[in-house]
């Protein structure tokens, strides 16, 4: 029951958004294209609910010789490729405004799991135990006021399964309001370079493996 309500906010949501935040989408797509060559829209290719495929939006932050279908973090050394303007972007992650459109029109939902890149097989895999794959990926979810980029695939799929297993309403909105916290604090963002667990996540792995 509450898919259908969650479906009718998303769309009620987005086409608000859409409209309001046309002037930002005008001035981040000028600063764009005068910032570095290229298109100012960056499409990839994404898992979406039950393991299906989809293009999702985002306003390009790399330069176009960036290699393609691997995730910021895995590249040896991101920097390089990230433009001026992308910078900016992705600290505040205003890049992702454009998947606003990706759910208006159903492919994703505000709140849910992050979709996972298309061969990412170990986040999938991981994320069928919980049941994660078998909800609209998210804007934003549980996982990401949670840690993001810092947590290791086996926490991150593990919360989105709680997600699923606590999806209503008041969850939503403390996912909702717990992102704009975490973009505004820059948390858990991490661009690229071999990390180190911390001792919470260390935690959090050592419990998943037992």
């Amino acid at each position: 029951m509450y898919m259908r309500i969650k479906r009718i906010i998303d769309i009620l949501l987005s086409l608000i958004g859409l409209i309001v935040l046309f002037p930002i989408f005008l001035i981040l797509i000028i600063a764009i294209k005068l910032d570095s060559q290229g298109p100012v829209m960056f499409k990839q290719k994404r898992v979406g609910i039950h393991k299906t495929h989809f293009n999702i939006l985002k306003f390009r932050t790399m330069r176009i010789d960036t290699p393609k279908h691997t995730p910021t973090h895995m590249l040896e050394n991101p920097e390089q490729y990230i433009t001026k303007v992308g910078k900016l972007l992705r600290k505040t992650s205003l890049d992702e405004l454009p998947q606003i459109w990706n759910i208006f029109v159903g492919k994703m939902s505000i709140i849910g799991p992050r979709p996972a890149l298309w061969n990412q097989y170990d986040l999938i895999e991981e994320r069928d135990k919980y049941g994660a794959n078998a909800v609209p990926p998210g804007l934003t979810g549980w996982a990401q006021i949670n840690g993001r980029d810092e947590l290791p695939i086996k926490v991150k799929a593990k919360l989105d399964g709680e997600y699923v297993e606590k999806m209503s309403f008041w969850v939503d909105v403390k996912c909702f309001f717990g992102t704009i916290v975490s973009v505004v604090k820059s948390d858990g963002v991490v661009e690229g370079g071999a990390r180190e667990l911390t001792h919470k996540e260390a935690i959090f792995d050592l419990g998943l493996k037992k």
